[in-house]
């Protein structure tokens, strides 16, 4: 069970005394160095192991039949000229697989008692409901031929109406998606904290906007993959898969194929990418591991592009209505917040959830006295939505962002001066935000600042001035995207808020070797993050070796049984943290072991390089190495003590942290074009200290170009008839590398009061302060034109249009 609550006061002051005691976020001979990635060389020159990779002997291949409708009921199913193609094995329907399941795709985070969950089976039974489900399954002896079946089988569908637009999914006589349920409703979830009535009473000022997050695809490089082993001897299955959860794919294949936990086994091997598409269980790979159990032979499927853009959850997908109430100086007295969020057709693992947990932070970085959030889920024909790169918390941020120009274009402000007046104060042990939750620690001004200061901000607007009285074709704009995000997914207690069913403990196991290197044993599973390179630094400073003589070994179930696995930027402050104090049990471990072969106390120890010596004394030293092999001999150990330098550690932090940052975005548009070409992009975050700065770099350049992407190129488009119109990449556009600028990236430092390192995480900010960013200085370059109001994804034909309708003059070049 997580919860978005926090600790107590005396909590935090019990964290930051246990960093000040293990020495606290200060940089070691490695934390804090920008290590080169060790991962690199095996990805950069074909080393790697992917799933598709994964060649097993006798190995059957998978492919599925998809719905081509959005909705229909499926009168019947021919397989008869699939079944009699050379190589096909088996075609099997949801029918012919009611057995062998015990249970449907779950859902894992109902948010509210009355929630409405329809059933999502593996194949269709009946009717599907978006296209691209599934019902029917090919298995074959090589892929081409599976593929090739697909063509034969023959499905008989009675078309049925579709609704693919949140509001209209709720107005009165709507198509059902889910006959059975009687509404298109999901569920409705509310907060309130304050008096929001009385703020918007007393305001000088009520500004409303309505803002949209269009739905996207992750588009990893890697599609999704799934190989299933059965052992013939033992009677348990190996499932290789292309995931970001592990152990979640274990327990849940476990309830649905009903198979006890313990027979089965979950690697991730090297995975190409996931940005919460990959934080799933799939129908997919229960088909796999429900077929290798019935034919008894290794089970494969590979998604193809196409198969990616309606099978694998999409991201984002909401309708957002957000007011504030503010005096004429610009202080803001409430705000009232009001979603529809598209669920698709069905409920994947998190995806009532996703929505509401951004409801915490629509408040963003500023101080007012009552807020109120409102969320209703709702059903619609198309892929089911689900966790994307800043899941809830990008969507706040850029309603909050919004909403902050809209009000300093109101207030005739600068939108600068509008957000510094609204900041919380610095503080450095948790405060209560808006929306009732508790911020860790967090110094906005200064970050804002810092911001600022690095782009220019007083000389950009100055130039932006002159463009103006100039008249010129192309314009200037300048976006601010502040933010901060629950980051470090983590509190299994319960406090206050929103509980998500998952548990935010994690697991580390480091031991050294009779030989003295040391092995590292991470529940968390990476994906492009980099921990083999963090957590080697953080136990080599812990351990006083070398980086190089540690081994991080991860993301296999059979090798690290107890994990949460990685999503919501919690890797680092709960995962690496649970490395830290692991490893520091080995440490004290030695130490003790150290004192008794030196015959000293172990409060006389000096502990440096490696090396525990006497303090003061130029006597006898032994190496964390020697004290390994002795605890390993175990002839000379210290009265009680077992034998080896091995230490497990379960860290279940108190807290979310609170990543912050400030993101400026400059923007030129030709007004006779709609042309957007960004020209300046500065990002100041706060993640606490650095364990490796280069790594967190590649994680805000990453992050900022998906959030650049979803502003300005990004969207999954559908006709009325739920049939999509982006269904491959050459009409969803990605942009590309040549299509981005260079990122000016500083940081603050505030360190976090909720675990003994201090961190706080950095994998999703750059996608929740960029999109806000872009389109504010899109708008901002052409509002005194008379366009305000710009939707992702910002093109240059909707820019021409707006200035068209507002009456500028442009070519239709």
């Amino acid at each position: 069970m997580i919860t978005l609550g926090g600790p107590r006061p005396e909590e935090s002051r019990a964290m930051t005394q246990t960093a000040e005691r293990s020495g606290g976020p200060r940089p070691g001979r490695f934390v804090g160095q920008s290590v080169r990635r060790r991962e690199d060389a095996a990805l950069l020159t074909g080393r790697a192991t992917w799933t598709d990779n994964i060649a097993l002997p006798a190995a059957l291949h998978m492919a599925l039949v998809r719905s081509p409708l959005a909705h229909a009921r499926i009168r019947g199913i021919g397989a008869e000229a699939a079944r009699a193609l050379p190589g096909v094995v088996a075609v099997l329907t949801g029918e012919d697989l009611a057995d062998d399941f015990a249970i449907g795709l779950p859902c894992g985070w109902p948010v509210t008692e009355d929630i409405k969950i329809p059933e999502h089976l593996p194949l269709a039974r009946g009717e599907v409901n978006h296209v691209g489900e599934a019902v029917a399954v090919v298995v074959a002896t090589d892929a081409a031929t599976a593929r090739d079946a697909l063509e034969l089988v023959e499905v008989d569908y009675d078309e049925l109406p579709a609704v693919v637009d949140v509001e209209a999914a709720l107005q009165e006589g709507a198509p059902l998606v889910h006959e059975q349920l009687g509404t298109n409703h999901c569920y409705t979830w509310p907060l309130a904290v304050g008096d929001v009535d009385a703020a918007f009473a007393r305001a000088d000022v009520v500004v409303e906007g309505r803002y949209l997050q269009q739905r996207v695809l992750a588009s990893p490089m890697e599609p999704r993959a799934v190989v299933v082993d059965p052992d013939p001897v033992g009677g348990g299955f190996t499932v290789y898969t292309s995931t970001q959860v592990p152990h979640f794919v274990r327990d849940l294949l476990a309830m649905i194929c009903g198979v006890s936990d313990s027979k089965i086994r979950v690697v991730a091997p090297d995975v190409g990418g996931g940005f919460g598409s990959k934080l799933n269980i799939y129908a997919e790979e229960a088909l796999a591991l429900a077929l290798a159990r019935r034919l008894g032979r290794p089970v494969k499927w590979t998604e193809t592009r196409s198969e990616h853009h309606v099978a694998t959850t999409h991201g984002r997908g909401q309708v957002q209505r957000i007011a504030v109430a503010a005096t004429r100086e610009g202080r803001i007295l409430g705000m009232r917040v009001n979603l529809l969020a598209d669920m698709g057709a069905y409920l994947q693992l998190l995806t009532p959830g996703i929505a509401v947990f951004g409801a915490f932070t629509y408040c963003g970085l500023y101080d007012f006295g009552a807020y109120s959030f409102e969320c209703q889920g709702v059903f619609t024909n198309l892929t089911p939505t689900d966790a994307y790169r800043g899941a809830g918390r990008s969507e706040a941020a850029y309603a909050h962002e919004r909403i902050m120009d809209d009000l300093a274009r109101e207030l005739g402000m600068d939108p600068a001066e509008v957000r510094r007046r609204n900041l919380h104060p610095p503080f450095h042990e948790p405060r209560t935000a808006p929306s009732g939750v508790m911020y860790d620690s967090g110094d906005y001004d200064a970050c804002m600042s810092k911001a600022l200061e690095l782009v220019g901000y007083a000389e950009l607007r100055a130039e932006q001035r002159r463009r103006r009285e100039a008249g010129e074709q192309v314009q200037i704009g300048i976006g601010i995207g502040n933010f901060t995000e629950s980051g470090g997914l983590s509190p299994s207690k319960v406090a206050a808020g929103v509980r998500l069913q998952s548990g935010g403990w994690e697991a580390a196991t480091v031991r050294m070797t009779t030989s003295g290197k040391v092995e590292v044993v991470t529940g968390t599973s990476p994906h492009g993050q980099g921990h083999e390179t963090a957590w080697a630094q953080i136990t080599a400073d812990a351990l006083g070796v070398h980086p190089d003589d540690v081994e991080v070994r991860h993301s296999d179930t059979a090798i690290a049984p107890f994990g949460r696995d990685t999503y919501g930027s919690r890797s680092l402050p709960v995962g690496g943290v649970a490395v830290h104090l692991a490893a520091g049990k080995v440490a004290d471990k030695a130490r003790r072991i150290a004192a008794h072969l030196l015959e000293a106390s172990e409060d006389d120890l000096d502990f440096t390089g490696g090396r525990f010596s006497v303090a003061g004394t130029s006597g006898p030293a032994v190496t964390i190495q020697e004290v390994a092999l002795a605890a390993s001999l175990a002839a000379d150990l210290p009265e009680g003590m077992e034998p080896n330098l091995t230490a497990d550690h379960h860290f279940d932090p108190p807290n979310f942290t609170w990543p912050f940052g400030t993101h400026i975005c400059v923007a030129e548009v030709d007004t006779e074009t709609g042309r957007t070409r960004i020209v300046r992009y500065v990002a100041v975050d706060d993640c606490g200290p650095l364990v490796n700065p280069a790594i967190v770099e590649g994680q805000l350049h990453g992050g900022i170009a998906q959030g650049i992407a979803q502003a300005l190129y990004e969207q999954a488009r559908y006709d009325a008839a739920g049939n999509p119109t982006t269904a491959t990449l050459a009409d969803y556009t990605v942009p590309a590398a040549s299509d981005l600028p260079a990122f000016e990236l500083d940081q603050t430092i505030t360190p976090s009061p909720t675990n003994p390192m201090g961190v706080k995480g950095i994998g999703e900010s750059g996608a929740i302060g960029s999109s806000p960013a872009v389109v504010n200085a899109v708008i901002d370059a052409v509002a005194h034109l008379g366009v305000t109001h710009l939707d992702m994804p910002v093109t240059p034909q909707q820019v021409w249009r707006a200035l068209s309708v507002a009456g500028h003059t442009a070519r239709t070049a």
